[in-house]
């Protein structure tokens, strides 16, 4: 038998008698033309999907904020970092024991940061929030006092060293990504480096 080359098409032999399967679909029909658009990328903002820049295809990269000076208390010590995240770490002395003041510049929202660093204190007590302005940037405080179970998590296989009458203090700055300003430590020391604190607020300038 022959069979035409526009079919193609399996046979079975079963009991001296042929049963010949159902052909193939047809194959889907392949997108629609559209015809390209007329708005010219942005010099220096778009890149095509070809590698090249200003393509018909560009897309706008990730739009990012000023980056932020800012003037330490001269009381404060600098420390290495312990984190490659953190910009920059400043160690707070204390009659009882020193704070820590941590400063890194990461995405994940402000509102989803504060409620993590909820979670760090026993109970998750609910922070306190001031919203400023300082130097044409937005800044929120947040003030946190508690049982600081630190930022380990159980999950990671690391316990958590409970410390009593504890206390955070931070600013973030609301540029883009957020820089974080977070000290944390036993409250006596938190408080009386409120004064500290407030001046390194106030240096706060955005750099272009």
């Amino acid at each position: 038998m022959r069979i035409a080359p526009s079919v193609s098409c399996w046979f079975v032999l079963t009991l001296g008698s042929l049963a010949a399967c159902d052909p193939p679909a047809p194959p889907a029909p392949g997108p629609t033309p559209t015809a390209a658009s007329s708005q010219p990328a942005s010099s220096g903002s778009a890149v095509a999907a070809s590698g090249r820049p200003d393509g018909p295809a560009a897309a706008a990269k990730p739009k990012t904020s000023p980056a932020l000076n800012w003037t330490k208390p001269e009381a404060w010590n600098k420390v290495d970092h312990p984190s490659r995240m953190r910009l920059a770490t400043y160690r707070v002395e204390g009659e009882e024991g020193p704070a820590e003041m941590s400063v890194t510049r990461v995405g994940g929202g402000v509102a989803a940061n504060i409620t993590r660093w909820e979670g760090q204190f026993d109970g998750g007590p609910k922070a306190k929030t001031e919203e400023r302005e300082v130097a044409g940037q937005k800044v929120t405080v947040v003030s946190i006092e508690g049982t600081y179970m630190g930022g380990m998590r159980p999950a990671m296989g690391l316990k958590p060293k409970p410390t009593e009458n504890a206390a955070l203090l931070a600013a973030i700055v609301h540029t883009e990504p957020a820089h974080f300003f977070k000290m944390t430590g036993p409250k006596t020391t938190v408080d009386a480096a409120r004064e500290g604190f407030e001046e390194l607020v106030r240096s706060f300038e955005a750099k272009p």
